[in-house]
């Protein structure tokens, strides 16, 4: 008599003896294994997961196909490894922030690692205003006179507090002693100082002619500055 047939295994519409039914990688038999099937045979689920699945950044285990990742800037976690750098709790789906290599969920990141603000002693979180070494919000950052924000604006400092033009040129800016106004550093900023006066630029000019004496000699005669010209007409 014939010897009986071993057995076959079926997996689309190909037949396998069942020693033959095995991993095209490890060999390892499939015939009580799961498994997918590849362009070159039937690969098993540890050496499929080893080629095409990603690892999990903080234990370096294989993210296994279905199960709960996270992903974030090219990495892949585990859902439980994902934690706050802080706390130590598992994020999930919670909003976090980034802080070098670190990722921390917001309470952690406000209280431990956010500067903060130089006025409401709050965490900034984004944005803000940089001045002297500190920082703050932008909604925090005002004129020392009059409170109006600062923020965008141009603005300058007394006695380490800062202040808008308006409020400086007012309570301590020196005047011109051409045009009577302040003069603020903004705008016209520069300026020609002589003994005691100071003037813009623009109105350090000869009392007479009004030629600008700026880089040029010129001849104090009282309260007048004169260019060469005129003062040799007297």
């Amino acid at each position: 008599m014939p010897t009986p047939a071993s057995n076959e295994l079926f997996y689309e519409d190909r037949h396998y003896h069942e020693h033959c039914f095995r991993c095209f990688r490890c060999e390892r038999s499939l015939a009580d294994e799961p498994f997918t099937s590849q362009t070159d045979g039937l690969v098993c689920s540890d050496c499929y997961c080893n080629e095409f699945s990603s690892k999990c950044v903080s234990c370096d285990k294989i993210v296994m196909p279905g199960s709960r990742m996270l992903e974030y800037s090219g990495s892949t976690w585990h859902e439980d490894c994902f934690v706050c750098h802080g706390c130590e709790k598992p994020i999930g789906a919670e909003a976090f922030i980034p802080d070098k290599n670190n990722y921390y969920c917001v309470p952690c990141y406000e209280g431990r690692v956010a500067p903060q603000c130089s006025q409401c002693k709050k965490a900034l979180t984004k944005g803000g205003v940089t001045y002297r070494d500190e920082v703050w919000h932008k909604e925090c950052f005002l004129c020392t006179g009059c409170k109006v924000p600062l923020a965008g604006s141009p603005f300058t400092s007394e006695g380490g507090c800062p202040y808008c033009v308006k409020c400086f040129s007012s309570l301590y800016a020196k005047k011109c002693a051409g045009c009577n106004t302040a003069i603020t550093g903004f705008g016209d900023g520069k300026y020609v100082s002589f003994e005691d006066r100071q003037w813009h630029q623009p109105c350090f000019k000869c009392s007479r002619c009004s030629v600008s004496l700026v880089g040029s000699g010129f001849f104090p005669d009282r309260d007048l500055i004169l260019c060469t010209d005129c003062n040799n007409d007297e």
